[in-house]
């Protein structure tokens, strides 16, 4: 067993009595040939009793397979450096147990004889303490996440919230401008009403009182002549109070359809001739050709109620001495009906609107009417699977077109 002489004892006793750290030394068998009393009490052993013992006693089992490599490698090439730099590193006690470690190795020469010195730190302490701010940080980072996760659900409830609101107040807004618009639409009902009924109420009793005073035999023709203009301001206000009822019907869903097979040449005969009295002087209505074999299953009355619309618009919205042509066009299981007029048309930028309930163009607001007789007409006959379209130019006149199943199922 190679040990230090008293020379080399005594300097190692002045240098290990100014640190507090283990130091260990061993020769270049790894034999430990001298310790401190901080190393002995390290690793729990009696002064004097690690001389002699290889290194490998200090070093737990499990790194013993490359231990001896290593630290022949390190004598070789004689410099200092920090041990298992990047790896945890373990003591082993005398009683077997195991303990973290930090290690220094300075290889140094005396009398020829090569020597390392280990300088090893106990880092149990500082290990518990790394091991604390782990779980610390661990425990942090949980409480992070869920501190994040609620608030991210309180984030999600508080856009839910505002989405709520939102919806709320768009359904306010909407309930707001519906109310609006049907006060709107009942001023705008009750002046139409007032005016439209007001008008012919007043032809009707002025003719009433005019016919009254031609009592002479020879005076018929001028009672004819106001018995016809009484006969037309009846019809005029026959027609608004369906539309109004119609209006009733398709709002409360109580519209009912009933379908028959008929003539079209019927309906158009009778619409024509209930028109002709609304002609005004050189007007005329160009009756269509070859319809007299066209059977329609339908509602008999839209149909009439639709066309009786349209000729009469026509006639309405259309100067002296013009005339409205009436074509039907079959094809496939559909049947077309146009109705072309020579009339004023409706401006391009209002077409649009031509379907809203109580909307009349600019150019139309000195002529009687409601406003609500295309918006029936296409009410009908959307939900009898038909339609309504339209081509107009302003001052050029305006064809109107309505389309239904010639069979239409029940």
């Amino acid at each position: 067993m190679e040990v230090f002489d008293e020379k080399k004892s005594k300097i190692f006793k002045i240098l290990s009595e100014s640190i507090s750290e283990g130091i260990v030394i061993v020769n270049a068998k790894q034999e430990i040939v001298t310790s401190n009393e901080a190393a002995d009490n390290m690793f729990g052993y009696k002064h004097g009793e690690l001389l002699g013992k290889d290194l490998s006693t200090l070093i737990p089992r499990k790194y013993h397979h490359n231990h001896h490599h290593q630290v022949d490698n390190f004598m070789q090439k004689s410099d200092s450096r920090q041990m298992g730099h990047g790896r945890d590193l373990y003591g082993l006690r005398k009683d077997g147990t195991t303990f973290p470690v930090e290690a220094g190795l300075n290889p140094f020469k005396v009398s020829g004889a090569k020597y390392v010195m280990a300088l090893v730190t106990d880092i149990t302490v500082r290990k518990n303490q790394e091991l604390q701010i782990v779980e610390l940080n661990a425990q942090l980072e949980n409480r992070i996440e869920l501190r994040t996760k609620e608030l991210k659900q309180t984030i999600l409830e508080l856009e839910e919230e505002v989405t709520r609101r939102k919806q709320a107040e768009h359904r306010i807004k909407e309930s707001l401008r519906k109310e609006r618009e049907l006060n709107e639409l009942k001023t705008k009902f009750l002046s139409l009403v007032s005016h439209e009924f007001k008008t012919p109420l007043s032809g009707v009793l002025t003719s009433a009182t005019l016919a009254g005073k031609y009592t002479k035999t020879e005076q018929q023709d001028k009672r004819d002549k106001h018995l016809k203009t009484i006969q037309s301001k009846v019809k005029y206000l026959n027609n608004i109070l369906n539309d109004f009822l119609s209006i009733e019907r398709l709002e409360s869903g109580k519209a009912t359809y009933k379908f028959e097979s008929f003539p079209l040449s019927k309906v158009i005969n009778e619409v024509i001739y209930n028109s002709n009295m609304l002609l005004k002087d050189g007007q005329r209505i160009i009756y269509p050709s070859n319809i007299e074999d066209i059977i329609v299953n339908f509602d008999e009355i839209i149909l009439e109620l639709a066309l009786t619309n349209l000729i009469n618009n026509s006639i309405k919205y259309s100067p002296e001495f013009t005339q409205i042509s009436v074509v039907v066009r079959p094809h496939d299981n559909q049947l077309s009906i146009d109705v072309i007029d020579e009339g004023m048309g409706i401006p391009k930028d209002e077409q649009k609107y031509i379907f809203n309930r109580y909307f009349r163009a600019e150019n139309a607001l000195l002529n009687q009417g409601t406003g609500i007789g295309l918006n029936i007409v296409k009410s009908h006959l959307e939900n009898l699977n038909g339609s309504i379209s339209f081509e107009s130019e302003e001052g050029k006149g305006s064809k109107f077109t309505i389309t239904f199943p010639i069979n239409n199922p029940q």
